[in-house]
């Protein structure tokens, strides 16, 4: 059974999340280069941490499973992103190059600084070919929706021109915040893997089953998981790219 498959009312939570496809972990042999992502991830976790407080510990997830159930709704609410990407790629090569990001961020009236596009589009291409592929696209989009300038945006204006894709990156936030139980902009395994029992807390998970969970995230070993790397693994938790082969994560 896959992750989309569970429906509410389910009682059997903990098959499905044991079931997790391995696929993510290829993803893993890119952490060779962490100094690059740490500029971007310490503004991500400042903005999480920001993001924490201001929610006074409410959250509208009480459970993993809670996280689940709601699978289909993130995947229909990142569809209309594939326009956006194939717009964009000029060349139609399935990627999309700094030169095309540079005049997406500007189409879109993003405002950030050249530097900026820069550390997006490198923390985005985890695979270092000069090229964004459609789930990096999202990836990139949802890390720029975040650390841009809120005050780039009126008061009535979505900050991305899309109120349900706006609604959509936030639930994705507010699900890295439920697992964030220290406050601290990012996962820690302990509290990972205490979530993930906590589910069944009849049947509880073998501890080589929640150790490869949180190493799905933990690319470099590091004992943390910033939202950077959550969002990579939740895209492919959430099977973003299934019904397009030829926008697939790179490997």
């Amino acid at each position: 059974m896959q992750w989309h498959e569970v429906e509410v009312g389910s009682a059997q939570p903990c098959p499905v999340f044991k079931s997790l496809s391995n696929k993510v972990g290829s993803l893993l042999c890119f952490c060779n280069a962490p100094k690059k992502y740490r500029r971007l991830d310490s503004k991500l976790e400042t903005k999480m941490m920001e993001l924490k407080r201001s929610s006074s510990g409410q959250s509208k997830f009480r459970s993993i499973n809670s996280i689940i159930l709601k699978f289909p709704w993130f995947k229909e609410g990142l569809k209309e992103i594939k326009g956006v990407f194939e717009q964009f790629d000029e060349d139609s090569n399935g990627t999309i190059d700094r030169d095309e990001l540079k005049k997406c961020v500007k189409k879109l009236q993003f405002h950030v600084k050249e530097e900026g596009i820069d550390d997006l589009f490198d923390s985005c291409d985890v695979d270092e070919k000069e090229g964004i592929q459609f789930n990096e696209f999202i990836v990139l989009l949802c890390l720029l929706y975040l650390v841009m300038d809120s005050s780039s945006s009126s008061d009535n204006t979505s900050k991305i021109g899309s109120p349900d894709l706006e609604a959509t990156f936030n639930t994705i936030v507010e699900a890295f915040l439920f697992l964030d139980k220290g406050g601290d902009g990012k996962l820690h395994k302990k509290d990972v893997i205490k979530v993930l029992n906590d589910e069944c807390p009849s049947e509880k998970s073998p501890s080589h089953v929640t150790r490869t969970r949180f190493k799905e995230m933990d690319w470099d070993r590091s004992g943390n998981v910033s939202f950077r790397q959550f969002l990579f693994v939740f895209l492919d938790w959430v099977e973003i790219d299934t019904d397009d082969e030829n926008h697939t994560t790179k490997r």
